[in-house]
């Protein structure tokens, strides 16, 4: 937990008055949106957007005006987390079952600052499954296509029951073990029809803080 309070702290030090700022959803994010708050009642004036309800939820009790996106062109930074980033920066998110709603803010973010700690730095993704976000509609026969890809997929399931992301679709959790190639991962995924997006962000973090137990900080 100190840890990513650590980097989170650092990442929110970036943040300048006027900016339009993405926030992220899990662990991390929380730690981020935290430091925003305080940042906001000490007279910092930002506008926000959020990547989940849960994220949004948390800006409302803090304090932290948001805007909607009908009223905006870009984000000037998103700081979010990472359940793995590797060597060249390619991310696998959507842990917390919100990637695409991070994507989609990420992508129109002129600056996506990733936010870890160090357990989540990798030589090479894998090891922690690949969420990918499918609709409901035929999920079996999606499901089958991606183990046809080589992974053991399992739908995401919380307190016995199926998750269901903020846009009301599955989650399935791809278990590769290790992904050489990522961006040929990316695109074959998403050529099943059925899959809204992948957890897989490639080139897409403009900069990687990690936090470490000891409390010291990193930018990679």
């Amino acid at each position: 937990m100190e840890a990513k309070k650590a980097a989170a702290e650092l990442a929110v030090a970036e943040i300048r008055e006027g900016m339009i700022v993405g926030l992220g959803t899990g662990s991390t994010a929380y730690w981020a949106i935290q430091g925003l708050g305080a940042r906001v009642r000490n007279g910092l004036n930002i506008q926000a957007v959020a990547t989940s309800e849960a994220s949004e939820n948390l800006a409302k009790e803090l304090g932290i005006p948001l805007i909607a996106f009908a009223n905006i062109s870009e984000i000037d930074v998103t700081i979010d987390g990472a359940d793995e980033v590797d060597a060249a920066w390619n991310l696998i998110k959507g842990g917390g079952g919100a990637l695409l709603r991070e994507k989609i803010v990420a992508f129109s973010s002129r600056k996506l600052i990733i936010v870890v700690d160090e357990s989540k730095v990798v030589a090479q993704l894998g090891a922690f499954p690949l969420p990918v976000e499918v609709v409901k509609f035929g999920y079996e026969l999606t499901i089958r296509r991606l183990r046809a890809l080589g992974c053991k997929p399992e739908v995401r399931v919380v307190d016995r029951q199926p998750f269901l992301t903020d846009n009301g679709n599955y989650i399935i959790d791809c278990n590769f073990g290790s992904i050489p190639n990522p961006a040929g991962l990316h695109q074959a995924i998403n050529g099943i029809p059925g899959v809204v997006e992948t957890g897989l962000f490639i080139g897409m973090a403009s900069q990687v803080i990690v936090g470490y137990k000891d409390g010291s900080v990193e930018r990679l």
